[in-house]
């Protein structure tokens, strides 16, 4: 079958011959309609992730939108090693049918990146029953912006948005979020200072990490505040280490966490897809992706921008 084909870790994928993925019992084999290039797609096929297995040739993606037998579109992911899902052909351990009314190249594109944000929500709505303020650290990257707008439907109370990008920054605003423009590094601390003061989050989703986190640790053990919090850590886009004062830890109930592969099951997440899943058809998540065919595999692995790259047969 034709694939995305990694044979280095080093060079970007090519589309070439793959054998058909193993059998499983009771699994029949599914059409590729998308799949998303995600950052952990990328980091996985590369190495850079801590669950890369560096195993190649293999073939890189790690969900998709696909078509059964019998024509039904279905949200899957999670294929045995060393296939993907930038493959003709897919076996998987999981199927979700995909909602009348979604776009299944959106679900493609953005699933991955809602879930991110999605399973600390539902987690806190689940253990607490309310979410409270949310504070949303690297709001207008995908999974940021993804976030914001999960926990604006999940009922926060408030949700402040923190991010650079003014453009995307507007859009969260108008959606209902209290935004916090972090234009210059030697700004955040006293930008972040401000929100918090201004609304006590009870919930931080960091998408950053690093020098970001710093400050909102700094904003966070400034108030005074007696009420719990609970630090999400979900991504690292601006560092991967961040110093945690000690201060900090001794001056308020605050709870520090991931959230990610390894940190939630996959049970859980398979789980949760049907709900996500909603949100699409409904139009709170809404993904832009720009397509690619598996013979252009190489343009959407250097594909950047505001848009995810979608991978198609063809």
């Amino acid at each position: 079958m034709r694939a995305a084909v990694m044979n280095t870790p080093e060079a970007p994928p090519v589309c070439a011959d793959f054998p058909e993925p193993e059998h499983q019992p009771d699994r029949a084999p599914l059409q590729l309609v998308g799949a998303g290039l995600h950052h952990v797609v990328r980091g996985l096929a590369t190495g850079r992730h801590y669950g890369s297995r560096q195993r190649y040739p293999l073939v890189p993606g790690i969900d998709a939108v696909a078509r059964t037998s019998d024509g039904r579109l279905v949200y899957t992911g999670l294929p045995r090693s060393p296939w993907g899902t930038m493959a003709e052909r897919l076996v998987t351990p999981f199927e979700v049918e995909v909602p009348a009314g979604a776009d299944p190249l959106a679900v493609a594109a953005g699933i991955n990146p809602a879930s991110a944000g999605w399973m600390p929500l539902a987690a806190r709505m689940e253990e607490v029953g309310e979410l409270g303020t949310v504070l949303v650290l690297g709001a207008t990257g995908a999974s940021g912006s993804l976030a914001v707008r999960a926990a604006l439907a999940l009922g926060a109370k408030q949700v402040v948005a923190a991010g650079r990008d003014r453009e995307a920054l507007e859009r969260l605003e108008d959606a209902g979020a209290v935004t916090v423009p972090l234009a210059r590094a030697d700004t955040w601390a006293g930008a972040l200072g401000a929100a918090v003061d201004a609304a006590q989050p009870a919930l931080v989703l960091d998408f950053v990490w690093g020098p970001v986190a710093e400050a909102a640790f700094a904003a966070l053990g400034g108030t005074g505040a007696e009420d719990p919090v609970d630090y999400v850590q979900i991504g690292s886009l601006a560092g991967t280490e961040a110093a945690l004062p000690a201060a900090l830890l001794r001056s308020r109930r605050i709870r520090i966490t991931g959230s990610g592969a390894g940190s939630v099951s996959k049970a859980r997440m398979i789980t949760a897809f049907p709900d996500m899943l909603a949100r699409f058809a409904d139009g709170t998540f809404d993904v832009p992706y720009t397509v690619y065919p598996l013979s252009r595999v190489g343009e959407a692995w250097a594909h950047e921008g505001r848009t995810r790259a979608v991978v198609v047969p063809g």
